[in-house]
């Protein structure tokens, strides 16, 4: 049920925010929050992270289907108390699936945050949940997983 609430929230959430994101901003292009520091930008991203691979719109489809497989089919086969990995790999499916519907519908990604301040890459909140999927899972396989792993070898 956890994953589900989180991987159905990211995605309604991202969705959501791409709609307004199309809807509003786009015919005026951005708007400023903090001139110089953080603006709503549109942008309509054909690529991967930070406009990678331009053009290459079914490559990415068919990754993502076959990652959100091997995601889902983990996720079925998890221990009910790994509360930690399904977290990191709900927000991992959650932003996979948001931006797979984009670029399946409309052959491109919507972004909208824009860090002025630090000329960060335009992103939205499917690669949010992405980034901090990556880091929860990250942190997961070097320091959990593997005292989990120590303290089942010291039970058998």
């Amino acid at each position: 049920m956890l994953v589900f609430i989180i991987t159905t929230t990211i995605i309604i959430l991202d969705q959501v925010v791409k709609y307004y994101a199309k809807t509003y901003l786009r015919p005026i292009g951005y708007y400023p929050v903090i001139q110089n520091v953080f603006h709503f930008t549109y942008v309509e991203n054909r690529g991967a992270a930070f406009g990678l691979f331009q053009g290459q719109r079914w490559i990415f489809v068919v990754l993502t289907v076959i990652i959100a497989a091997a995601i889902i089919f983990y996720l079925i086969q998890m221990p009910k108390n790994a509360n930690a990995l399904k977290i990191s790999l709900s927000l991992i499916l959650g932003g996979a699936i948001g931006n797979l519907i984009d670029r399946a519908r409309l052959g491109f990604v919507i972004d909208m945050f824009d860090f002025t301040l630090i000329d960060f890459p335009v992103f939205n909140i499917a690669d949010s949940s992405l980034v901090v999927g990556s880091f929860l899972l990250g942190y997961y396989i070097l320091f959990v997983g593997d005292l989990e792993f120590k303290k089942m070898q010291g039970a058998s």
